[in-house]
C-alpha cells in the first residue's frame, strides 16, 4: 500500500444555509480540492502528498479550512489563490503561511 508523506484534508461540508457558521462546502471548497490535486500533481507532488475531501472538520467559520497531517497545521479562509503559496512555503520548504493558520483555542 503507497504511504504518503502528507495529508491534505479539504472540507467539502455542507451545511443549512440558514446555518450561522455556514459551510465549507458553500464556500468554494470543493474547487479549492480539484485545483489543489491538479497542482500536486503538476510538481510531482501527488506521489507523496494527498489531497483528500474531508467531512467536516468543525471550523466552518473559519471555511474553507484545510488542515495539514502530520503536522496538524490548519488553514482557515483558504482561496484557490493561497494553494500555490500553500505548496511551496509549507508542502515544499517546510514552512506553513501564517496569515491562513487558524489560532489553537486553548
Amino acid at each position: 500500500m503507497k504511504r504518503f508523506d502528507k495529508h491534505i484534508f479539504v472540507c467539502v461540508n455542507f451545511r443549512e444555509k440558514e446555518n450561522p457558521k455556514g459551510s465549507c462546502g458553500q464556500k468554494g471548497s470543493e474547487e479549492i480540492r480539484s485545483i489543489l490535486k491538479k497542482k500536486l500533481k503538476e510538481r510531482k507532488l501527488n506521489i507523496s502528498v494527498r489531497a483528500n475531501a474531508s467531512g467536516c472538520l468543525a471550523a466552518c467559520e473559519n471555511g474553507p479550512a484545510i488542515v495539514v497531517y502530520p503536522e496538524q497545521i490548519w488553514y482557515g479562509r483558504v482561496s484557490v489563490n493561497d494553494l500555490d503559496e500553500i505548496i511551496e512555503s509549507h508542502i515544499i520548504n517546510g514552512i506553513p503561511v501564517k496569515r491562513l493558520l487558524i489560532a489553537k483555542e486553548n
